[in-house]
């Protein structure tokens, strides 16, 4: 199976680009990850938490409607979206938490886009009794009121960001600074397998939970590994925990799903996988989406989650490699997924989540009724309902003003 190289590195991808303070800094959290990582009590305890708090592990939904309503391959469904907080995040946040938890910090700060992050950070920080700063965006903001009202309800303090695009990207630069300021007693709770060493080893390390349960429970299903597993992709912390485990599985496709946004053509997308080019953003080297000079471009999603310049140094190496596919698709094609899936087998999903099922609408009728497909279902909609409600009463009122 594929492993991290020196500090960090996936072929080319990755690494650690930081100043000498913040390696420091890095280099200590990431001896607590190895000590930690393999240890019997501290893994004894995870367990404890995503079964009990969580609720893991998560099903494996055969989605038998969506496969006859489209014709071809089985579709089935992880669902992400049952766990505590509504998404996979709280994997990742329960295993950080325990981590600090042995370090002896106490103050976490996260950064969010979503802010379903935010909220399963927010949530660890409660159980675990520490202190909490959430940065997010100013247009995260405004788009998901929800969950920064549930962020402050568990107790976090979230900071608007007001630079630049005002989203994950400006949320992520605020949160790194915060760690340089006051590294000697923060915990700098990453959300998404980016970032320098060691910080997409640790996400990935706690996000596998999700492809080893589906692999599991797809060979007891169906006796057999899916044809392709298809997941979003923004950082890539869902997309890299559901690939990971079936990297040496050859003859299982790998698809990667990103935001096309109003169309890869307009500009306004967040698909580095697709037209971006290797580069350095956080501190490590991925594909980003970059000008002539090297910085980065803004990004556009109609999914908070999605809206990056960059991607996780493994989905990278996966792109290049050819491992994995990257595909893109447009907001419009998320929108019609989202309402196709609510209709049809009764589950709302994140629209981050419904850029995956709209590639599975697309792939499906092209395999046979022996092919399977499984969609990683990152997270539930509760969160967008109320910007989709917005975005569906617009598009009412501009056909009836015609």
């Amino acid at each position: 199976m594929k492993t991290d190289g020196e500090k960090g590195f996936y072929g080319q991808f990755g690494g650690s680009f930081v100043t000498p303070e913040l390696q420091t800094v890095l280099d200590h959290l990431e001896d607590a990850f190895l000590r930690y990582k393999d240890d019997e009590e501290f893994n004894e305890e995870l367990r404890y938490y995503h079964r009990d708090y969580v609720g893991r592990p998560s099903p494996l939904y055969y989605a038998a409607r969506l496969s006859e309503e489209l014709g071809g391959a089985k579709i089935y469904i992880k669902r992400e979206d049952l766990n505590h907080t509504g998404s996979h995040k709280i994997n990742n946040v329960i295993g950080q938490a325990l981590l600090a938890k042995r370090m002896g910090i106490k103050r976490v700060i996260a950064e969010t886009g979503a802010g379903q992050h935010g909220v399963a950070t927010a949530t660890a920080c409660a159980l675990f009794g520490m202190d909490c700063t959430i940065y997010m965006g100013a247009e995260d903001i405004r788009r998901q009121a929800l969950n920064v009202f549930r962020m402050e309800l568990l107790g976090a303090k979230v900071i608007s960001v007001t630079t630049g695009n005002r989203t994950l990207k400006e949320a992520v630069d605020e949160a790194f600074a915060d760690l340089l300021a006051n590294y000697g007693h923060t915990y700098y709770m990453l959300g998404s397998a980016v970032g320098p060493h060691p910080f997409p080893a640790i996400v990935r390390h706690f996000q596998s939970v999700i492809g080893k349960e589906a692999r599991q429970q797809i060979l007891e299903q169906e006796g057999k590994l899916p044809t392709y597993v298809i997941a979003c992709v923004g950082g890539g912390s869902n997309a890299i925990g559901l690939f990971h485990p079936f990297y040496d599985d050859k003859d299982v496709g790998m698809i990667g799903v990103e935001p096309a946004g109003k169309g890869l053509a307009t500009g306004k997308h967040a698909a580095p996988l697709n037209l971006g080019k290797p580069g350095l953003l956080h501190g490590f080297k991925c594909y980003v989406m970059q000008d002539a000079i090297g910085e980065p471009l803004p990004t556009y999603s109609i999914a908070a989650g999605l809206d990056y310049p960059g991607v996780g140094p493994e989905h990278s190496f996966y792109k290049a490699s050819g491992r994995a596919e990257y595909v893109a698709v447009t907001d419009e094609e998320a929108l019609e997924a989202f309402k196709l899936l609510s209709q049809v087998e009764g589950i709302i999903p994140a629209l981050e989540s419904a850029h995956a099922v709209a590639q599975a609408v697309k792939l499906a009728p092209s395999l046979s009724p022996e092919d399977v497909i499984i969609v990683n279902l990152s997270g539930r909609g509760d969160k967008d309902a109320q910007q989709v409600f917005e975005m569906v009463q617009a598009a009412k009122a501009a056909v009836a003003g015609q």
